[in-house]
């Protein structure tokens, strides 16, 4: 088990070999969630807005149905993240 101090600032260390059994490097995220015992870090992977919008463009040039072309971009992306939001939800519920 590995120990970890709360220093100043509310900051933590992640000893080596939780990093790299995680395999986590400098200025990666983590989610953190409070679970039963204790808290749960994942990593996660964040995307810059713009090089996700990119490849958004790209998977939406390769659809059968194609979006309205009169909604905007802000549009179409909340409509991306709703399906995406409830696409989870799903998954959560059904395992």
């Amino acid at each position: 088990m590995a120990l970890m101090r709360v220093r100043r600032l509310a900051q933590l260390t992640l000893p080596a070999e939780v990093r790299r059994a995680l395999n986590v490097q400098e200025g990666d995220y983590l989610e953190a969630e409070i679970v039963k015992d204790g808290v749960l870090l994942k990593p996660v992977a964040v995307v810059e807005r713009d090089r996700a919008w990119q490849r958004i463009q790209q998977l939406k040039s390769r659809l059968r149905v194609k979006p309205d072309p009169h909604k905007s971009n802000k549009e179409v992306e909340e409509e991306i993240a709703a399906m995406v939001k409830e696409h989870r939800r799903s998954i959560r519920k059904h395992g």
